[in-house]
């Protein structure tokens, strides 16, 4: 069978998809977790009880009864300690799943699954067979890391650079609410800074490889209190996170040498930040579905430790 379900249950997604590893397709269904007017996000045990209840929903959309394997995702990187009760739905629903159905599971991170749906959806599925670089910029992340291939874990992942204060989807949310956007704000704040005409260059905040990105919370909210429109904080916003990016891209490349280059995430599918990021050598970028949470990834994942199993 060429089948294969992945499930992630992030902090704001519940996302299931079906791999067919023959075709290469993918088929998804994924919810958004609600995010009542004016809060700036949930708690982890808001979290849990609403993948909790969209499980069933966004289950009952796809056709499992022919998998020959489950990925799942069970923590945010590949990272000792790195855990949030949220995936703990997803772990435990692909573990009763894989039971029931007499398959096996596969467990691997939220940031792999990105990496991998991001490669899957940008035609490059066989990154995984060498080194490449991948950036995974989001919420909980603003990471640089180094993929190789592993026998074990299908694809290693080394941490190259972070972020050392916000993270740049963090950055996204604090400035949308600042001009007045509902959280999550990143879709939002694309199409207010695609209203605006002013032209931004940031001096990133480096150490070493790493970026800090606390500092522009402050400009902009300095701009804001000086009379500035909300289109060009909105655009002053996704500029330097571009900025940012674009020097971290130029530091790690300094350091592994000539790579290819990967973005994944959720905030790499505005298309602002993408625009500015084309200059990079070999770089290429997930489609905005493929961007965001979603399970095709831990989908992926799984028909590649399936291939690996020889099942």
């Amino acid at each position: 069978m060429a089948l294969f379900l992945g499930l992630d249950t992030s902090n704001y997604t519940t996302s299931a998809a079906v791999y067919d590893s023959l075709s290469g397709t993918v088929v998804q269904s994924k919810k958004l977790l609600p995010v009542k007017a004016g809060e700036k996000g949930l708690r982890q045990s808001d979290a849990v009880f609403h993948h909790t209840v969209q499980l069933p929903d966004i289950l009952s959309a796809l056709d499992i009864s022919g998998i020959s394997g489950i990925g799942v995702s069970t923590k945010p990187r590949n990272a000792e300690g790195s855990y949030m009760p949220c995936f703990l739905c997803g772990e435990g629903t692909a573990r009763m799943l894989g039971q029931a159905l007499h398959v096996p599971v596969y467990t691997t991170s939220h940031q792999v699954g990105h990496i991998l749906a991001a490669l899957h959806s940008a035609g490059k599925p066989d990154w995984v067979e060498q080194r490449f670089l991948a950036f995974h910029v989001s919420g909980g992340t603003t990471d640089c890391v180094l993929c190789e291939p592993d026998e074990t874990l299908t694809i290693r992942v080394t941490p190259v650079s972070s972020s050392l204060d916000l993270k740049a989807g963090q950055l996204v949310d604090r400035v949308g609410l600042m001009l007045g956007l509902q959280f999550p704000c990143g879709v939002a704040l694309e199409q207010l800074a695609m209203q605006s005409m002013a032209q931004f260059c940031y001096k990133p905040t480096m150490k070493e490889l790493d970026c800090c990105l606390s500092g522009l919370e402050n400009q902009c909210a300095n701009a804001l209190k000086n009379g500035e429109s909300p289109a060009d904080i909105a655009k002053r916003c996704l500029c330097a996170i571009s900025d940012v990016l674009l020097e971290m891209t130029s530091r790690a490349l300094a350091k592994t040498g000539e790579l290819p280059v990967v973005y994944a995430g959720g905030v790499m599918s505005d298309m602002l930040i993408q625009n500015r990021l084309q200059s990079v050598r070999n770089a290429v970028f997930a489609k905005p579905e493929f961007s965001c949470d979603n399970a095709a990834g831990t989908a992926i994942y799984a028909a590649l430790c399936a291939a690996k199993d020889g099942a």
